[in-house]
Parts: C-alpha cells; sequence; structure tokens
C-alpha cells in the first residue's frame, strides 16, 4: 500500500510538474507575444516620425533642386555638383549623428533636436538660395571656384540634419539581437513611404497651390509636428544607456566578423554607385515613353521609390530569419542589374500599346487627361523602373543584417547610409559624365549591370556563411548578365525613337543630360526634318517652323525704334531663328546661348538656318541663357527667346517676371525683348498667366501672330513706336526680304498685318491672372490641355485686334495691311476648320486664300497652288 501511495504520490508530483511546466510555457508564449506586440508598438513611432522626416526631406529636396536650377544654372554639371552637396550633407549627417547617437541617453531628444535643426535650416535655405543667384554669379566672376561654397553651405547644413534621423531613431529603438535587418528594412520603408508623399505632395500639391517658400513651410510643419512628437514620447521614456555602458549580453550577441562588416559597407557603397548609375540611364532613356512634363517625372519618381520601399519592407519580414544573408544580398543586387538591362532591351511598341490602352481606361474612368496620363507615366516606370529598385530595396535589410554590430547600432547604420549614398554620389558624376557621353545609354546601363554581378560574385566568394547553392547560383546571374550587356544592341533606343515617330534617325547623340536627336519624318507632300530632344519634339525645318522662327528674330529687328546693333537668342535649337539674324545687316554682335552641345551638333541637319553654326560672325555660348545673362553685363538691343514650351520640367526657368526683369536690366536704351508664345501647350488661364507675368516687367508690351500656332509677346522698357519708312527701308533690303518672302511675309504691309494688340488688350486679355514667378512657377505644374482649347485661345487673343499704332502712315499701306490681314485671317480660319474635322469649309477658306495670294509659300504649303522655291538648306 506505501508503494501504492507512494507510486500515487509520484503521479501526482509528475502531473503537477508537467502541469506547472505547462503554464510555464504558456507564460512564456503569452509573454513572447505581448513581446512581439510590444516590439510592433516601440517600431510604430519611430517608423511614423520617419515617414513624417522622409517626406519632409524629400519635399526639401524637389524645392532646392528648383532654386540650384536659378543658382547654378541648368547646366547638367551644375546641378549635379549642386545636388551632390545634398546627398554629401545626408552622408555626414548619418555617420556623425549616427556616432552620436551611440553615445547619447536619450536618443529620443536627439532626434527631435535634429528635426529642429532641419526646420530652422531648411527654412533659412529655402529663404536665402531664393536671393542668391546674382550674389553667387558676382562670386564666381571674382573668385572663382570658391564661390561654391555659398550653395554647399545652405543645402549641407539641413541635409546633415536630415540624414541622421534614421541612425538616431535606430538606436532609439534599441535593437536586440538577430532583429536588426527587420527593425532598419522596416524604418527604411517607412521612410522612403514618406518620400514617396512627399514627392506626390511637391508635384501635385503644394508647389501649384503654395508656391516654393510655401512649400518649405509645409515641409517645415512636418517636421515641427516630428520634433513635438519625439518630445512628447522623450518625456514618458526612461533613458537608455549608451551601448557602450550598456553591452548586449555575449551569449545574445551573433558574432560578427569585423572583416565581414566592412566588406558589407565597402559593397553596398558600389551597389549605391551601380543604382544611382541605373537611375541616370533611366532618366534619358523613359522621357521618350513619357513626357517632359514635372508630372510625368514626379510619377516615375514615385515609382523608383516605391520600388526601394515595397522591397525592403518585405525583405525585412525575412532578413533575419533566413540562414544566408550573404547570399541573398549577393542576388538581390545581381538581380536587379539583369532586370535594369533586359527590361531595357525588350522594349518596344509594346510598351505604347500599353499605355495607350491604360491611358484610354482611365480616361473613361475618371474623365480626367492628367489622371490618364499619369497612368500612362506609371506605365511606363512600372516596365523599367520599378522591379530593379524593388531587389535593390530588398538588399538593404540584408546589408544591415551583415554589416551592423548591435554594439553600434547608430553608427553602424548610420556608415551603411552615408557609404551608400556616397557611392550614389559617384555613380551620378562617373555615369553621367563619363560613361554616357562616350559609350551611350544602353553601353553605360551594360556596364552598370556586369558591375553589379561583380559585387554579388565578390560577395558570396568573400562574405561568411555562404551557402552552396547561392555559390553557384550567383556567379550564374552575374554570367548572364555579361552575356547580355554583349548582346544589347547599342542603337536599341534610336531604333524606337524612329519607329515611335515614324521616321528615319539622321542625327543621334546620347550626351550629359539629354539625348538629342532627328528625325527625317514625310508627310504627304514635304519631307522635313524634326529636333527631338528627350524624345520630345522641338520643332523642325517645316514651312511653318520656318516662318515663326524667322520672325522671332527678324519682325523685332524690323521695328525696332533705333538702330539695333547687338543680339542675344537664347535657345539655338534648329539654328532656324539665330540664323535669321545673318541676313539683317548692322549687326555688330550676334550671341547665343545654348544649353546642350549636342544640339549644336544637329544644326547642320537643318534647312533654312543660313548655316549659323559655321558661321563666325556668331558668338555661341554653350550655357543657359539665364546664366548668360547673370554672369555677363553685356547690353542688347535685342533679346528673343525661343525656348522649349513653358510647361516643360524646369523651362519656367525663362518665362517668369523675375526672368523679364533681368532679362530687360541687360537692354539698351531703347531694347526690345521678344518672347515666343506657343499656344497649343497651355490652357487659356495658363495662357493668361504668361501674359500677366509679361506685363509686370515691361511697360510697353505689344502681341504680335507668327503663325497658326505661334505668337509673338514684345516688349520694353520705353514706348515702342512703328515707323513705316523706317520698316520699309528695312523690309527693302535685299537678304531680309528674301528670308521673309521665303516663308510667305512679302511685304511690309504684310508684316504689320501680323500685328494683334497693345498693352491695353493684353491687360483685358490677363485680367486678374496670377504672374508666373520663381517662387509661384505655376505654369509648370499647370493642368493637363483641354482638347479643345487652342482654337478658343487662339480666338480669343485674335478679338483683341488693334490697328498697329503707326506713326504717319499714308492710306495705301493701311489699305494693304488690312487686305493682309483678312487673308492671313481667313487661312486662321481654315487651321480652326481643319481642326474641328470640317473638310469642306476648309475647302472653302483655303480656296479663297488661294485666290488671294496663290504664290505665298506659306499658304501653298497647306493648299496647294503656285509656290515660291523652297528656302535652300542654307541660302545666303
Amino acid at each position: 500500500m506505501r508503494e501504492a501511495h507512494a507510486g500515487t504520490d509520484a503521479g501526482k508530483q509528475q502531473a503537477r510538474h508537467r502541469s506547472g511546466k505547462s503554464r510555464r510555457t504558456q507564460g512564456a508564449a503569452v509573454r513572447a507575444g505581448q513581446g512581439q506586440l510590444a516590439q510592433h508598438g516601440a517600431l510604430l513611432a519611430p517608423a511614423l516620425l520617419l515617414f513624417a522626416s522622409g517626406a519632409a526631406g524629400l519635399i526639401y529636396q524637389v524645392l532646392w533642386i528648383k532654386q540650384l536650377a536659378l543658382v547654378v544654372g541648368v547646366d547638367v554639371h551644375a546641378v549635379t555638383t549642386a545636388v551632390s552637396a545634398f546627398f554629401a550633407g545626408l552622408a555626414l549627417g548619418g555617420w556623425l549623428f549616427g556616432r552620436v547617437a551611440d553615445r547619447h541617453a536619450r536618443p529620443l531628444r536627439l532626434y527631435a533636436w535634429l528635426e529642429i535643426g532641419v526646420l530652422v535650416l531648411a527654412i533659412g535655405a529655402t529663404l536665402l538660395l531664393a536671393r542668391s543667384a546674382a550674389p553667387f554669379a558676382w562670386l564666381e566672376s571674382r573668385v572663382g571656384l570658391l564661390a561654391w561654397a555659398l550653395p554647399f553651405v545652405l543645402v549641407i547644413l539641413p541635409a546633415a540634419a536630415m540624414g541622421g534621423t534614421l541612425p538616431v531613431l535606430m538606436r532609439v529603438l534599441a535593437s536586440r539581437a538577430g532583429q536588426v535587418g527587420t527593425h532598419g528594412g522596416r524604418l527604411y520603408a517607412a521612410n522612403t513611404t514618406g518620400a514617396i508623399a512627399g514627392t506626390l505632395l511637391a508635384g501635385f500639391v503644394l508647389i501649384p497651390w503654395l508656391g516654393i517658400t510655401g512649400s518649405a513651410l509645409a515641409a517645415a510643419t512636418l517636421n515641427g509636428v516630428a520634433a513635438i512628437a519625439a518630445f512628447a514620447m522623450a518625456s514618458r521614456a526612461v533613458a537608455t544607456k549608451a551601448s557602450a555602458a550598456d553591452p548586449v549580453p555575449a551569449s545574445a550577441q551573433p558574432a560578427r566578423d569585423a572583416g565581414g562588416g566592412r566588406l558589407a559597407l565597402v559593397l553596398y557603397a558600389a551597389a549605391g554607385g551601380i543604382a544611382l548609375g541605373y537611375e541616370v540611364v533611366w532618366s534619358q532613356a523613359i522621357v521618350q515613353f513619357i513626357s517632359t512634363r514635372t508630372f510625368a517625372f514626379t510619377v516615375v519618381l514615385a515609382t523608383y521609390l516605391a520600388g526601394l520601399a515595397i522591397g525592403s519592407a518585405l525583405a525585412a519580414r525575412r532578413a533575419d530569419r533566413v540562414r544566408d544573408p550573404w547570399g541573398a544580398f549577393a542576388m538581390l543586387i545581381a538581380a536587379a542589374g539583369l532586370v535594369a538591362l533586359l527590361e531595357i532591351v525588350v522594349l518596344g511598341e509594346w510598351l505604347l500599346l500599353a499605355q495607350a490602352a491604360v491611358s484610354a481606361w482611365v480616361q473613361s474612368a475618371t474623365s480626367s487627361g492628367l489622371a490618364a496620363a499619369c497612368a500612362s507615366f506609371a506605365m511606363a516606370a512600372l516596365c523599367v523602373v520599378f522591379v530593379p529598385t524593388l531587389l535593390l530595396g530588398a538588399a538593404f535589410p540584408f546589408v544591415l543584417r551583415v554589416g551592423v554590430d548591435n554594439h553600434r547600432l547608430g553608427s553602424g547604420v548610420g556608415a551603411v547610409v552615408a557609404l551608400n549614398t556616397l557611392g550614389g554620389i559617384a555613380g551620378t558624376a562617373v555615369a553621367g559624365f563619363v560613361l554616357v557621353p562616350r559609350i551611350g545609354l544602353v553601353h553605360t546601363l551594360s556596364l552598370l549591370t556586369v558591375g553589379a554581378g561583380v559585387v554579388g560574385v565578390i560577395a558570396v566568394a568573400l562574405g561568411s556563411g555562404v551557402h552552396k547553392l547561392a555559390r553557384w547560383a550567383v556567379p550564374m546571374v552575374a554570367l548572364l548578365a555579361v552575356i547580355a550587356a554583349a548582346l544589347a544592341p547599342a542603337d536599341r533606343l534610336a531604333t524606337l525613337l524612329a519607329r515611335a515617330r515614324g521616321g528615319e534617325i539622321a542625327f543621334y547623340e546620347e550626351g550629359r543630360g539629354a539625348t538629342v536627336a532627328v528625325v527625317k519624318q514625310a508627310s504627304a507632300t514635304h519631307t522635313f526634318n524634326r529636333l527631338y530632344i528627350q524624345g520630345v519634339s522641338n520643332s523642325g525645318d517645316t514651312m511653318t517652323s520656318l516662318r515663326y522662327m524667322r520672325l522671332q528674330a527678324l519682325l523685332p529687328l524690323i521695328v525696332h525704334g533705333g538702330t539695333p546693333r547687338s543680339v542675344l537668342v537664347i535657345g539655338l535649337g534648329t539654328g532656324i531663328t539665330a540664323g535669321a539674324t545673318l541676313p539683317y545687316p548692322g549687326l555688330e554682335h550676334r550671341v547665343v546661348a545654348e544649353l546642350l552641345p549636342p544640339v549644336l551638333r544637329a544644326v547642320p541637319q537643318f534647312q533654312g538656318n543660313y548655316n549659323v553654326a559655321g558661321d563666325k560672325r556668331v558668338d555661341i555660348r554653350l550655357r543657359d541663357g539665364r546664366r548668360e545673362l547673370l554672369q555677363s553685363d553685356q547690353r542688347y538691343d535685342l533679346i528673343t527667346l525661343e525656348p522649349p514650351p513653358p510647361s516643360a520640367a524646369g523651362v519656367v526657368n525663362l518665362y517668369s517676371t523675375d526672368f523679364y526683369k533681368l532679362a530687360a536690366a541687360r537692354l539698351q536704351p531703347g531694347g526690345l525683348v521678344a518672347q515666343w508664345l506657343p499656344l497649343p501647350t497651355q490652357n487659356d488661364e495658363d495662357t493668361r498667366a504668361l501674359v500677366r507675368s509679361f506685363l509686370d516687367a515691361f511697360p510697353y508690351a505689344t502681341l504680335w501672330t507668327t503663325e497658326l500656332h505661334e505668337m509673338m509677346l514684345v516688349g520694353s522698357m520705353s514706348p515702342i513706336k512703328l515707323d513705316p519708312e523706317r520698316i520699309g527701308q528695312r523690309f527693302a533690303e535685299p537678304e531680309v526680304s528674301a528670308a521673309l518672302r521665303a516663308v510667305g511675309v512679302t511685304s511690309p504691309a504684310a508684316l504689320l498685318a501680323t500685328w494683334v494688340t497693345g498693352r491695353e488688350g493684353l491687360e483685358r486679355y490677363a485680367g486678374d491672372a496670377p504672374a508666373v514667378t520663381d517662387d509661384h512657377p505655376r505654369i509648370e505644374y499647370a493642368g493637363w490641355v483641354r482638347r479643345t482649347e487652342f482654337p478658343q485661345v487662339l480666338q480669343r487673343l485674335l478679338m483683341l485686334q488693334t490697328e498697329p499704332p503707326l506713326v504717319e502712315a499714308d492710306a495705301a499701306l493701311i489699305s494693304d495691311i488690312g487686305l493682309e490681314r483678312e487673308t492671313l485671317h481667313t487661312f486662321y480660319t481654315a487651321g480652326l476648320d481643319a481642326y474641328y474635322g470640317d473638310r469642306e469649309a476648309w475647302a472653302l477658306h483655303m480656296n479663297k486664300v488661294m485666290r488671294t495670294d496663290p504664290d505665298n509659300p506659306y499658304y501653298a504649303w497647306f493648299g496647294g497652288g503656285r509656290r515660291a522655291a523652297a528656302p535652300s538648306r542654307n541660302p545666303q
């Protein structure tokens, strides 16, 4: 019985033991679950802070890139150098504040002070950059390269504070052993998601509504909210000891190979350079599938960032559980390069068809042209940019795992970010300034792809604990990259452009910052060349282009009240406007400002430009027009502009009131500024804003019609007097007369018939429209052009018609002007008939035009009949 009792007691004890063990196991599970919830809660707050910080940072970045273009110029070297200062600041901040965070007892407070620093320094930088263009130009003319200290200091200081936020918040999180990749990847994803929000807010909401300064204040509000939240959390948190004083127990800390950590940093820096090299190639390759509108670049940047954020978030879920982090890192980097190349190689008309289908579907669903266009841009970005960036983003958590020590979270993460950013700076410079100009876009991408494969092979060869599968798979991917690079056709993008535009390539050059092409095209009756910059048409040598571009130079020279001796042409383009200054006698200085060297080399492809590229009487300066006016105190009798359309990204700098005031300051007494005013490229309210900008700078302003789709604003600081006798004498100059007759302006009366109105009419048209300024570059963010807008804008402007204010004109000239105007306006009516698809009305009006003026080459280009001989390629 005692044995039985003993057995019974033993059984009870075992049962109690099992029960206690079970309860302890359940308690451990509950605590583990609570711990996970606590970790998620602890991760949420830093993630939200980094989201706000990332949004503010991208808003500032967008703003400062625009402002730096005004300060140092839009030349790709200048902008890249200035923007590199921003990224250098991020790298400096990551490295410096990461180290500080490891020694700081209250890193949340440190983060809050960083946000306050960003707020103060960023607002200061924005306000000072807006006033730095003239001081920078003055300094550069006197101290040379030392002048760059001005924009560098303004940008680096706030960027350094921004760069410290991620390392400091990693220190706040105090990641436990085995969770660096998970926590770092999720925080990086949150920060990048905030950057996506900042990109979209800046491009679609803030700058269009608030302008530059207002957008900076909105970003500063985010910094302020983040700082207040961080201070609030810090007041409730228990101070944490610096990691040096409170080390993670050795048993809990996985062994880190110091050499392996350094290897990870070096390889990730190389990967950063390769990734930014991809971006250089993508920025030039994708444009022919999108647009030069800011909306397009905003969508592409958001897609790029989305790939990084999603990739990092997905990889973070498994980064600390993967048994072979080195192999994963190597495969992701190598695969990203291979995919990036293959996506360019397989580009074709299928993408254009897909874009058209998506755009049509969105248009039908939303009735929004902007939404449809953005859907088309997103389709292109998804097919070219998204997958490689997804893979690159996924690599970040793995490099944190193999390269960051829990003992030094802040400095470790800071070093990763800093070296990756510095690698990106180097990659941008090498790819943009060396590789693309020398070997082209496709070969540059091929070289970068091979480089990514090399990074992957080095990682699996030297990394620790690499599995056999990765040691075979990564070299195979690298080998495929080499094969793809060897087989990739160098002319792939040129061939795509020719097919998409329906012509043959006559000239093609992939240069620094832009791809320039001349495509030979044909209509039913004419053959002509067209200039494409970044895949977008920038006019050509059709009769319509010859007409308005020759008038852009010759009309203001002929009506000038004095004796013009000097002229500045901003924008070389096809060379027709600049070439039109050569027949005009008496000019002593002909200066042309052109941004892109390949454009200069493409000019001989166009007819009617008088061989301007090779004429020694023309001083062609390779710099942007605004910098030309800032850097030189030379004054001109005429400044005439033919830049790209005002809605194109970055071109607003040549359409703002601030620019016009600068141009006015560079005029000789009685000098004129002539601004090209295209009508189909913007809506009526935007055209009114452009006119208002001009009126706010010039007390004397006039409007002329140079072609069906084009007009010209001519302004001066002095009254513009139209002297018929002087105009007749200048028109009678043989070379001037021949140049204008070749484009359908056959007499002084025909020239004066292009007059529309003076300041009074322009004031009525502009009304209360807000001006385009440097601080409110609203035309760059104007709404998508409505389909029926152009005819309405043209009709509204022609309704402003007044008689030209001639000085002592005789009745015969006034009568001839009226007849010429009636014929011209009848021709415009025929053009609108064609626009609306009314063939009968078009035939009626064109027949009337051709009966009246059958030998006019401009009218004959459209309506047939007897035509004057086409202009020779370089008429003398």
